[in-house]
């Protein structure tokens, strides 16, 4: 959206799609005032709920709710703001909705109440995200961390760390301004040291960014195995319910079945496959090369064995078959056949884990190590909503820092990746993001928000 788009107002249901007790249709720029006049007969005093008649240009009677003004700069978006709230009928909000564009007001785009907030210096870019993770989260841990961050926590870290960062990078470039004063820079401003306390701080807000990541993005877990090793009713186990149909048919499965469940808070996305196998029937065939796509956006991929029979053949060539990036768990599935007790072990470093999905022994014990393995701490404090575009920002700070401890020698090699540094951080919080990646991230919030 360019800047000068921000002289429009702009107007938009600010609630969920469908009939509901209320709606809110709001309006945010300078023609507000002018449309509460026009609607209610009256502009509300600032900032005060009134009852008041909502009518049409001849003016009937379109509802009667409560009409709330927002002068700026003392509003969401910084700009005057109007909210109407109403019945909420659809219809009556559509109608209420073209009243408001008739107006002036034209239709505003997914996000643009909050990216104007953020042009208006309302809010910094990561509290702007933060407003579409609110919304969308999907457990009580992740909507709390979205509010961490959306009440600033996560950019106050951020900004301290910036503080930081600017205070050493000006010291070194005054080093390199007056080279006639022969400073030692390297003892005298304790620059090793510094960057060392820097990364040390950097790598305790990565680790709480990386929480929240996981927190909002969910793990993919991939069920992976020969026929009737259990792939499905482990899933079932595990969803808590009959998502998956089990049946002593080899074969059953012959597609990818998705189910979403949650461990302490974290989505876990689960994805039950077809059993690997050698097979003529071309729907199975379809299903076996649907399993291997599924593995290669997975981050864990569970390969499950009968514990009666162990690791064959078949299972090493399978393992031929799977991403090295991924993070793989043996489970030795029905130990309650085999009479075994659950357990995990280490060997040549692989994780094994036995378990039986009908009886659910072990089952707490596998929900664990997939937290472990994803690096998930229970109960970790001040946990904070964050991106994949943060944790990749805070990645390429850390490298020019390590960078510029390597390069220590060099004041001019120092001061530059001080500088880098700085700039990826900076964008976390939107103080240098380019345009483009405005318009992507505020194209993804819904309408009216």
């Amino acid at each position: 959206m360019n800047t000068a788009h921000l002289s429009e107002t702009i107007a938009a249901i600010a609630t969920a799609s469908g009939a509901g007790g209320i709606g809110v249709v709001r309006v945010s720029g300078s023609l507000s005032k002018a449309i509460a006049q026009s609607i209610l007969g009256q502009c509300p005093a600032a900032r005060h709920a009134a009852y008041l008649d909502f009518k049409d240009a001849n003016g009937n009677l379109i509802d009667r709710g409560i009409a709330i003004f927002y002068p700026n700069p003392h509003s969401y978006t910084g700009e005057d703001v109007l909210e109407l709230q109403a019945h909420g009928g659809t219809a009556l909000m559509q109608i209420l909705l073209a009243r408001c564009i008739a107006l002036g007001a034209r239709q505003a785009t997914p996000g643009e109440f909050t990216r104007r907030a953020y042009l208006n210096d309302k809010m910094d870019l990561a509290q702007a995200e933060a407003v579409a993770d609110v919304i969308n989260a999907a457990t009580v841990e992740a909507a709390r961390s979205a509010v961490r961050s959306l009440s600033g926590e996560f950019s106050q870290h951020i900004n301290a760390l910036l503080f930081k960062m600017i205070e050493l990078r000006m010291f070194v470039e005054a080093c390199l301004d007056f080279p006639e004063e022969e400073i030692d820079f390297i003892t005298q401003g304790r620059v090793a040291e510094k960057l060392t306390t820097i990364s040390q701080t950097l790598s305790a807000v990565f680790a709480k960014a990386k929480q929240g990541s996981l927190l909002r993005e969910g793990i993919n877990v991939v069920l992976v195995g020969q026929p009737n090793v259990g792939k499905s009713s482990l899933m079932n186990a595990l969803a808590g319910e009959e998502v998956a149909i089990v049946t002593p048919i080899a074969g059953t499965t012959r597609d990818t079945i998705k189910n979403a469940i949650q461990i302490n808070g974290v989505p876990l996305h689960i994805i039950d496959t077809a059993g690997l196998r050698e097979t003529d029937d071309e729907v199975e065939k379809f299903g076996i090369a649907r399993t291997f796509r599924a593995l290669e956006t997975a981050h864990i991929a569970l390969l499950l064995i009968d514990s009666a029979h162990g690791i064959t053949g078949n299972e090493k060539s399978i393992l031929d078959h799977l991403p090295r990036e991924i993070a793989k768990i043996w489970v030795h599935n029905k130990i309650d056949v085999s009479r075994e007790t659950p357990k995990i072990e280490e060997i040549a470093q692989e994780v094994h884990i036995h378990l039986s999905a009908k009886t659910g022994e072990g089952l707490e014990i596998l929900k664990n190590q997939l937290l472990k393995l994803v690096g998930y701490q229970d109960h970790a404090e001040g946990v904070f909503m964050a991106r994949a575009r943060h944790l990749d920002a805070l990645l390429l700070v850390e490298a020019h820092l390590k960078m510029a401890r390597q390069q220590i020698s060099s004041a001019e090699l120092v001061a530059e990746e001080l500088r880098l540094a700085q700039e990826a951080l900076s964008n976390i919080t939107g103080e240098f993001t380019p345009d483009d990646l405005l318009g992507e991230i505020f194209s993804k919030f819904c309408i009216g928000k």
